[in-house]
């Protein structure tokens, strides 16, 4: 057993010994039945006092890990189902997608991790904040690294996300590029992954009269977004245009991807349109949505949409924590036929 100890650091050296500890017998690491160096040992080897080591035995043997023998030392306990792993959620919004993957977490972890979900907006600034408060509290801290792309605001996240070791990190839905160290993310590649879902839809694409994106200028991912939809469509030859809100008039054979929340005005004024035009949606007009939930099901019959799987998401997130492996992992993107396409 291997310690790395920071002694002139802010955090405590106990707790310090007591977090790497912790995630070894979680992880396996150490095993059930080990015997861990005596307090003299552990002690005399970092240059620590023994009340030091003797506290954070204490906490550990609290919390089930770790278990006094009389007369022979401390040894490793089988800490699943006696104490709980904390799990700490912060999303950038808790947005109905978050929620799907919040939920598929929630379901996986089940009874063995108590899971806290805070909303960070965007803002490194409210990030910071959260962490000052919660740092070196929790065995994991999941975190959705979505701020503004602009230079400073993506350098002010990334320093603030840089606070939580890497052993205990995992991105989600985004993977913040170059990050070094051995953490976990599961997460979409949004200029890429757009390509990729709308391929699967190549065959109906060639056959329409054009493609017209309707997006929000505030989009956070338009700009990337917009970038992969423009490739595709060179490269396969489909006819684009981009659109800030649906047009007056629509025509036969045109296809319409909607990249704001599809469950919004947009999708909404431009069904309301259609109907009022006397043409049919998924035949005259068709449309797909972005970013797929349990209701597109029943949305115009059936709203065809290109996204990534959320609720394989929260539980891949989920397996990274169970198994105690960390690993980087692209969610699958792809397009799920529907009525209105």
């Amino acid at each position: 057993m291997e310690l790395i100890l920071d002694h002139n650091g802010k955090t405590p050296i106990y707790k310090q010994i007591l977090h790497q500890m912790e995630s070894m017998i979680r992880s396996g690491e150490i095993a059930p039945g080990t015997h861990v160096p005596s307090m003299n040992d552990l002690a005399a080897k970092y240059g620590i006092s023994r009340e030091t080591v003797k506290k954070t035995y204490g906490i550990l043997a609290e919390a089930g890990l770790l278990e006094p023998r009389h007369g022979k030392g401390f040894y490793v306990t089988s800490w699943e189902g006696k104490t709980k792993t904390k799990v700490l959620v912060l999303f950038d919004r808790f947005s109905i997608y978050k929620q799907v993957v919040y939920g598929a977490l929630a379901e996986r972890l089940g009874d063995k991790a108590d899971i806290t979900v805070l909303d960070h907006g965007q803002n490194p600034d409210l990030l910071e904040y959260f962490l000052d408060k919660t740092l070196d509290e929790y065995d994991y801290y999941i975190i959705s690294p979505h701020f503004p792309l602009d230079e400073v605001s993506q350098a002010r996240g990334r320093k603030q996300i840089q606070r939580v070791p890497n052993r205990k990190l995992i991105m989600v839905d985004r993977i913040i590029p170059d990050y070094p160290g051995k953490y976990g993310a599961v997460y979409q590649d949004f200029e890429n992954d757009v390509k990729d879902g709308l391929l699967d839809g190549l065959d109906k694409l060639r056959k329409a009269s054009s493609l017209k994106v309707i997006t929000l200028p505030t989009s956070l991912y338009g700009a990337v977004i917009r970038k992969g939809i423009e490739s595709f469509c060179y490269e396969n030859y489909v006819p684009v245009e981009f659109l800030d809100g649906t047009p007056e008039t629509l025509k036969e054979g045109e296809t319409y991807l909607i990249l704001n929340s599809q469950l919004d005005w947009g999708l909404a004024d431009l069904a309301r349109k259609i109907k009022a035009q006397n043409l049919s949606i998924g035949k005259d007009v068709s449309i797909i949505g972005y970013n797929d939930v349990y209701l597109n099901e029943v949305v115009l019959g059936g709203l065809t949409t290109i996204s990534t799987d959320f609720e394989l998401m929260g539980k891949m997130v989920a397996d990274m924590i169970l198994e105690g492996k960390m690993e980087k992992i692209h969610c699958p993107f792809r397009m799920t036929h529907r009525n209105t396409f």
